[in-house]
């Protein structure tokens, strides 16, 4: 593969990344409020403002991990789908926790992407490692997002 190729593969999965953020996002914006604040949260919430950084620095980590993937030769089509599955249940979170408000979903969805992402490392593994080792944050990530969702679900 070519180095314009090469670029151009790795802004489509930036590009497709944030796609799902911004779908995400969208759903958020409209529906977060009045509800959110008027829900009861842990006492180990985070501020809002933490939210996108953490996110945009996820994202890009999840981004590069799947593109080096798809530039190396003994990549497997398996992946990359499991890859773009685990994006679609990412994004459609946001749906059903701002937009529907159905916290225990939510819940279960993050479950969901939890398992897939502990796969999607185990796959990448012997195909990169530094894709294996870029993915663990956002692991570490949804393990958080699971705690506290868990929480909002039974103080709620």
């Amino acid at each position: 593969m070519t180095l314009p190729k090469k670029i151009i593969s790795l802004l489509v999965f930036v590009t497709l990344a944030f796609g799902a953020s911004a779908w995400g996002g969208l759903v958020t914006s409209l529906s977060k409020e009045p509800w959110y604040s008027t829900i009861i949260k842990p006492t180990f919430n985070p501020p809002d403002w933490i939210f996108a950084p953490v996110w945009i620095i996820l994202y890009l980590a999840m981004s590069v991990a799947i593109w080096l993937i798809w530039i190396n030769p003994n990549r497997s089509e398996k992946v990359i789908y499991i890859y773009f599955i685990h994006l679609f249940i990412n994004g459609s979170w946001s749906l059903f926790f701002f937009g529907l408000h159905l916290i225990l979903v939510s819940l279960i969805i993050i479950a969901v992407i939890i398992f897939l992402v502990s796969w999607l490392i185990k796959l990448y593994y012997p195909i990169n490692k530094l894709s294996s080792f870029l993915m663990i944050p956002y692991l570490m990530w949804l393990s958080y997002a699971f705690v506290l969702n868990f929480y909002i679900f039974t103080l709620n």
